[in-house]
């Protein structure tokens, strides 16, 4: 586990401490007091796990296609 920022973690930084936090969980040989913390982290890093997935389908929802259903370019999306 890391110091670093959830927030400033890209997808597959926060999935690859995500997943490392479960193991340690389910091995079930840390302290309660640790466990709880690492749940807590383990929370954070689903949340932008999930942040981040949906900011990539709202891109990829984004790319127009032409009618042979090949890319045509991009929309814009509000929020974006």
């Amino acid at each position: 586990m890391t110091d670093r920022p959830v927030a400033e973690m890209s997808f597959e930084e926060a999935m690859a401490e995500l997943e490392q936090v479960v193991g340690q969980l389910e091995r079930g040989d840390v302290a309660l007091e640790a466990s709880i913390q690492l749940y807590e982290r383990g929370a954070e890093l689903k949340k932008r796990c999930e942040t981040k997935l949906k900011e990539a389908e709202e891109k990829v929802a984004a790319i127009t296609l032409d009618g042979d259903g090949n890319p045509a370019g991009l929309k814009p999306v509000e929020g974006l």
